[in-house]
């Protein structure tokens, strides 16, 4: 449910009111009851990343061979030989 920023042009009073998409926009203020209300345009929330496994399980490395390995087994040090590719 999204949060909309009101203001009275009457009074000044401003706050954040949480309502339904399909909800009618306030018109009357609480502060001073005139119908001075406006809904402002608001920036909206950020994108918000909730929990502990989203870099461990989108991101984990992957196995790889000699074949797929970026480091030549010559240079001293293919991730096939530890079977977790770091680069």
């Amino acid at each position: 449910m999204p949060t909309y920023q009101y203001e009275c042009s009457g009074c000044g009073h401003a706050f954040e009111k949480m309502q339904s998409i399909t909800e009618a926009k306030l018109t009357v203020c609480p502060s001073c009851k005139k119908s001075t209300l406006h809904r402002l345009i608001g920036t909206g929330s950020g994108l918000i990343f909730k929990g502990s496994g989203f870099y461990q399980t989108d991101y984990k490395n992957k196995p790889c061979s000699p074949n797929t390995c970026p480091v030549q087994k010559d240079s001293g040090g293919c991730c096939a030989d530890s079977g977790n590719c770091q680069h």
